[in-house]
């Protein structure tokens, strides 16, 4: 049974939670706290498998009670946020700090979609009750070695991520050279948190990253994500790389989709291409990485010992398309390296 805590300052999302808890089996509510005092007893007193956190409450917010949980007692934890462009910011600092996942405060009117949204919390409460919190902090910046200077842009990295994505990008992506080709990414996430996220990345990294627009030219050391609200493809134009954004229907669940991402790179890049899927839920970006493989792509997937949710590359090597499962550590170094030996690529 997964023991679930509920942390809301909010009586409704406290009685909403409570009942989609309540009506999983194999799911127990230990408690429902108001604010971080009740969640420090509970916690002491129940030792919950998982804990959905509000971030904005009184006396000690969410981001201060998970510091403080993740130093004394690191526990899973579904951030409940809003979304608006603050709301994206604390909860990249939130998943920062150790929380697993995040998902939407529900509208006032989510009577009209509750059972999408009940699904969605049921989901992500499993998922987080299977984390491994410990990997985020065996993960260590790998400083590419043997740099060659790309100065043609026929090459492409493209990476798939969900959850745990935000902060193993991070690490991959520093590990990076800045002169690296172009580097697509779909990373699921909400519209809006997207932009903050690559104006995040953009701070941190030495490369050029920016939320994906339509008809961007790919460029080497420049570091591309797919807008929250949109699918990224990668299209030919002439001898250059453009962005394609397309505003479809869901694809493999998503939207952006991974698969959507890798089967457009293998179309457009075929064997100059390089595909990595990293941690993360579900099954998303196993159609896709099979095409870049077959057609003569190289095909990377991170190991189970450093995902936080062991979901996408498991499905993606059970295809058989996965051409190495290795460590993130060693992603970058090994994506640069078949990169270094690929040649041109003309269709």
């Amino acid at each position: 049974m997964t023991k679930v805590l509920i942390v809301d300052d909010s009586a409704l999302i406290r009685s909403l939670l409570t009942e989609i808890i309540k009506s999983e089996p194999g799911f127990v509510l230990v408690g429902a706290a108001a604010d971080a005092y009740q969640a420090k007893d509970l916690v002491n007193q129940y030792q919950p498998d998982v804990i959905t956190l509000d971030i904005e409450m009184p006396k000690v917010d969410g981001l201060t009670f998970l510091d403080r949980l993740m130093k004394a007692r690191p526990t899973p934890v579904l951030m409940i946020s809003t979304l608006t462009e603050r709301g994206a910011d604390v909860t990249l600092r939130a998943l920062e700090l150790g929380a697993v996942d995040y998902i939407a405060k529900p509208r006032i009117d989510v009577a009209a979609g509750i059972e999408a949204y009940r699904q969605e919390i049921i989901d992500k409460i499993k998922s987080a009750a299977q984390a491994k919190l410990g990997n985020r902090q065996r993960s260590v910046v790998k400083q590419v070695k043997n740099q060659q200077h790309f100065n043609v842009s026929e090459k492409i990295l493209a990476i798939g991520a969900s959850t745990g994505g935000t902060e193993a990008l991070k690490t991959l992506l520093l590990s990076l050279p800045l002169d690296c080709p172009g580097v697509l990414i779909t990373q699921h996430m909400p519209a809006g948190f997207t932009k903050t996220f690559a104006e995040r990345l953009n701070k941190l990294c030495p490369h050029t990253v920016k939320e994906a627009e339509d008809n961007d030219r790919v460029l080497p050391g420049h570091i591309y994500v797919a807008p929250g609200s949109f699918h990224l493809e990668l299209v030919r134009s002439g001898a250059d790389f453009r962005l394609k954004l397309s505003d479809g229907d869901k694809v493999s669940g998503h939207k952006p989709s991974v698969d959507v991402l890798f089967r457009s790179v293998a179309k457009a890049a075929g064997p100059n291409a390089v595909a990595a899927i990293l941690t993360g839920m579900g099954k998303d970006g196993a159609i896709g990485i099979q095409e870049i493989h077959h057609a003569g792509g190289y095909t990377i997937a991170q190991d189970e010992d450093s995902c936080v949710v062991f979901g996408m590359p498991k499905e993606a090597i059970l295809t058989g398309a996965i051409d190495r499962v290795c460590p993130l550590s060693d992603i970058a170094q090994l994506a640069f390296n078949e990169l270094s030996r690929r040649g041109s690529y003309r269709l």
